[in-house]
């Protein structure tokens, strides 16, 4: 699959992937959107000492990336579990000029738990979403960050989203940058309680956040 490389508002870089009519990341701002909505609005929303976080599509990395700075930051040990069923080169993902950390989550092995520092446990499987069976309680923190609904269709489904719920703790989070009615009404006939939050400085008017309830 083609990638282009693109700049976005705030001087950080995502891919285009022109056979989806897709980028990775909002081209108002990659690294701005990803920390409001799967940082500040999920991973620091989550009371849990040590947060178990599943993230639906690795991607360029940058999520798992800014999930690590902050579990540093924080000294909060962090295990993270991402999904990604078509993972990019190697050079592909240096090529966006996020960091040197970025190359250690490209470069873990895959299908194994990679402890990168004490703060950061990493697992990486390269595993359909849409068929994947999830463990029940498994995770206190879900980033949904696939392609758009009218892009992935089938990864945005009210099944796949009472799976989610299934694999949350109670309590657990759901952060997604999709807003959609229909997706909001989705997660909640999956169980969930969701509420519309402020989306990130220069992007998206709103975003979602829902709950297990305790």
């Amino acid at each position: 699959m083609e990638h282009i490389l693109q700049q976005t508002a705030d001087g950080s870089a995502t891919l285009f992937v022109p056979g989806l009519d897709e980028h990775y990341h909002s081209v108002k701002g990659a690294r701005t959107e990803s920390v409001h909505v799967f940082i500040d609005m999920g991973l620091r929303a989550c009371p849990v000492a040590a947060p178990r976080v599943l993230e639906v599509g690795f991607g360029t990395g940058l999520n798992a990336l800014l999930t690590w700075d902050e579990a540093e930051r924080a000294r909060r040990p962090v295990f993270y579990t991402t999904l990604e069923l078509y993972p990019l080169r190697l050079d592909e993902a240096l090529s966006l000029g996020y960091g040197g950390r970025l190359r250690a989550l490209h470069e873990a092995e895959w299908e194994r738990e990679v402890l990168l520092s004490p703060c950061f446990t990493l697992c990486k499987r390269q595993a359909d979403f849409t068929t994947l069976p999830l463990p029940a309680g498994a995770f206190d923190v879900v980033y949904f960050d696939a392609f758009a609904p009218d892009k992935q269709p089938a990864m945005w489904t009210e099944e796949r989203f009472a799976a989610l719920f299934a694999a949350l703790s109670p309590g657990g989070i759901l952060a997604t940058y999709c807003a959609k009615g229909e997706v909001r009404r989705r997660l909640q006939r999956a169980g969930f309680c969701v509420e519309r939050l402020p989306g990130p400085p220069g992007g998206k008017r709103e975003i979602l956040r829902a709950r297990k309830p305790l």
